[in-house]
């Protein structure tokens, strides 16, 4: 991020400068405005700092070329006394603050610093926004930068055209349904249809009807044929969430059916071959389940021909922003008013909080943000997996903290002494760090 200054007055300019480079900005100065022009454009990361009374070209006129470029460049204007009166109206106009001459070292470097912080959320946001449009690709649809999101994108892309039955497995709210349709959505069968069913929002009475379909006169109320899921999904695919749910005497049918491909619908004795692929979504383990007499165990065999995993939130809190700015912008626009801005604060607040309910719940807090109820965490800044109350500051550090270095050593591949020169610490306090927050020394390598 750089500071561009603007000032024909050599001695003010200087000053400045060796101001704002002592508090470890970046700047570029120049006595020229129209050369300060050339070096802006609408990815440009830096906020101007310019005089009011300038020859030829001032300041104003400065404002209205640089926010013709960009308007989203915050412009700091530093007037004399008798100019304050006309820099209201420039910020009224779109500048983003003024400074009186003689500027005050320490107020200088307040105003530039947060100019500094809201060019960079700008930056972000278009950023992230550029991720979000790439229509219907797997990067639009499955949301996230992290390795695990990573790794998930790289097995649906893998998966999708495989003509193998699929479990999702997953914690509730991390998105089973979205990547079954993305499966069904990136694969060969794309034009077939994409039926999904809760086996445990149904009763029992009525889930074998809607699994198989039923003649008429199958039993009371069946007065005409229904066509069932399965059948309604032949060419398709079907999408079976909460699959632990389904009554045993219905997995027995099923497990027929995902060995034969063949129905009879109930009170029926016609076969019906099916061609379709089965996704079931648990976020149980199906396998205690079946240790346990609640699950037949041959089903979850056939069932788990690939297993693919779903991270939960609070393991990939790096996502967060990026699935804010997205859910935002959605419930912005259905709410029909611009999305809110967010701060450095409230993406920290929300990058500490425990997302019990995972990504269901980041979808929740952006509809609250966006109508406007703070950082729609329920009853304020709630941090923390259980969600009732307000953590002390030190334990919200502490998990800050770990997640700092865990994310440190993976991108340095889990090597130690390079972790500790990237975090500017040394290699004793990394490793104190390391045991304090439970990662063991020989998962990570020590050069």
């Amino acid at each position: 991020m750089t500071v561009l200054l603007i000032d024909d007055d050599h001695e003010v300019l200087d000053a400045s400068r060796q101001t704002l480079e002592l508090e470890g900005f970046a700047v570029e100065a120049t006595t020229s405005p129209a050369d300060a022009l050339d070096r802006l454009g609408p990815s440009w990361s830096g906020v101007v700092v310019t005089d009011v009374r300038m020859p030829v070209l001032d300041g104003f006129a400065l404002l209205e070329r640089v926010r013709a470029a960009d308007p989203e460049v915050p412009v700091v204007l530093v007037t004399g006394h008798g100019d304050i009166a006309m820099a209201m109206r420039a910020v009224r106009g779109g500048a983003y603050d003024f400074i009186e001459k003689p500027a005050e070292p320490s107020h200088l470097v307040e105003v530039v610093r947060r100019a500094l912080e809201h060019r960079r959320l700008v930056l972000e946001n278009r950023s992230l926004r550029a991720q979000l449009a790439g229509g219907g690709s797997l990067e639009a649809r499955i949301i996230g930068r992290s390795a695990a999101i990573e790794r998930l994108r790289t097995a649906v892309a893998g998966l999708a055209d495989a003509e193998v039955d699929v479990l999702l497995f997953g914690e509730t709210g991390t998105g089973k349904e979205l990547v079954a349709r993305s499966l069904h959505d990136a694969g060969r069968r794309r034009a077939g249809n994409f039926v999904a069913l809760n086996c445990g929002a149904l009763p029992d009475t009525i889930i074998e009807s809607e699994l198989f379909g039923h003649e008429p006169g199958a039993f009371t109320g069946a007065q005409g044929r229904r066509i069932g899921k399965l059948e309604h999904a032949d060419g398709g695919t079907l999408f079976l969430d909460e699959i632990e749910s389904m009554p045993m005497h219905l997995q027995v049918k099923l497990l027929r059916v995902l060995q034969e491909r063949v129905i009879e619908r109930v009170g029926g004795n016609r076969p019906i071959p099916l061609d379709l692929r089965v996704v079931a979504a648990t976020k149980v383990d199906l396998l205690r389940q079946a240790g346990e007499g609640k699950f037949r165990e041959d089903l979850y065999y056939r069932l788990n021909v690939v297993t693919v995993p779903l991270p939960p939130l609070r393991e990939r809190r790096e996502d967060v922003p990026l699935l804010l700015r997205h859910f935002l912008d959605a419930a912005a626009a259905r709410a029909r008013r611009p999305p809110p801005p967010v701060d450095a604060a409230a993406l920290a607040r929300l990058a500490a909080h425990g997302w019990p309910g995972n990504v269901r719940e980041l979808r929740n807090v952006a509809e609250r943000m966006a109508l406007g109820f703070g950082d729609g965490l329920a009853g304020g800044p709630v941090t923390g997996a259980g969600g009732g109350g307000i953590e002390p500051l030190a334990e919200q550090m502490d998990r800050i903290e770990k997640q700092l270095v865990e994310d440190a050593l993976a991108r340095c591949g889990g090597r130690v002494g390079e972790t500790a020169d990237k975090l500017g610490i040394t290699r004793k306090t990394l490793y104190l760090k390391m045991r304090h927050h439970g990662l063991h020394r020989g998962d990570f390598t020590e050069e």
